[in-house]
């Protein structure tokens, strides 16, 4: 069995890492080169870095921090945020960076998930897709969740795949920052759907959360921020409890 992951998420603005809840409202975390080694140090199995206002802003990933925060682990580290072209994703893999993440990008051109897995493989492309309910269907959005389209999710998640995404970082909006757990019906739904890894993002709030997005959700992997940046949820203790619960973690 494969062991489960969890990943702490970076989500710079400014050079800092902040937090909100559904998207907005955003307040300092710290710095996120610290944050980033410390949890290294304490058995996180990924990291997640994410520019939230590049792409609204029309820049670029801050490649500069990516390079400083690289250098302080040695867990494979995943950037996203602005990239909407094959020099910017081979600056950031060059820069430190292990996978990629895209999402505005892919849904404005998806053959450029073909184009990424076929010269960086598909181990490196991460496709987010940020989603929320309307009218009881689940819609991809746009520009850290500014621009809602007329996409589907389940359908989107599996024309990602086909083309080459090597995995899914699926954030419910409805459920970012609430801290009442992870979209678990429409993760495990993700899961029956693809055959690649599911990353579990938005709604972290305890132990327990973490253990229903692995059973009930399917999981393969779940991603938190402020649960971790602002000490409610120490890693060391919530791998132990899971593990102890059965789940399959590496401690």
């Amino acid at each position: 069995m494969l062991t489960k992951r969890i990943i702490p998420c970076l989500d710079i603005k400014n050079g800092r890492t902040v937090k909100g809840v559904n998207f907005v409202n955003l307040r300092d975390a710290g710095d996120p080169v610290e944050l980033a080694a410390a949890y290294s140090e304490q058995g996180a199995d990924e990291l997640v870095f994410l520019d939230i206002t590049a792409t609204g802003d029309g820049r670029k990933t801050t490649a500069e921090l990516v390079e400083k925060v690289a250098e302080k682990v040695n867990i494979p580290f995943t950037v996203g945020g602005g990239i909407k072209s094959v020099d910017d994703v081979y600056n950031l893999l060059h820069r430190g960076a292990d996978k990629i993440s895209i999402n505005s990008w892919a849904v404005k051109e998806p053959t450029v998930l073909d184009e990424l897995a076929a010269q960086f493989g598909s181990q490196c492309v991460v496709l987010a897709v940020d989603a929320k309910q309307i009218e009881g269907q689940w819609k991809v959005h746009l520009v850290g969740g500014k621009v809602p389209t007329e996409i589907d999710l389940f359908d989107w998640v599996q024309e990602a795949e086909s083309r080459g995404a090597g995995e899914i970082l699926f954030t419910s909006m409805d459920h970012d920052g609430s801290k009442n757990g992870f979209a678990n019906e429409a993760l495990a739904k993700i899961s029956d759907l693809v055959n690649i890894p599911v990353i579990a993002s938005g709604g972290a709030g305890n132990i327990q959360d973490f253990a229903e997005t692995f059973t009930a959700g399917k999981a393969d992997a779940a991603l938190a921020a402020s649960v971790f940046h602002f000490k409610e949820i120490e890693i060391p203790v919530l791998k132990q409890e899971l593990k102890n619960q059965g789940i399959a973690i590496r401690i």
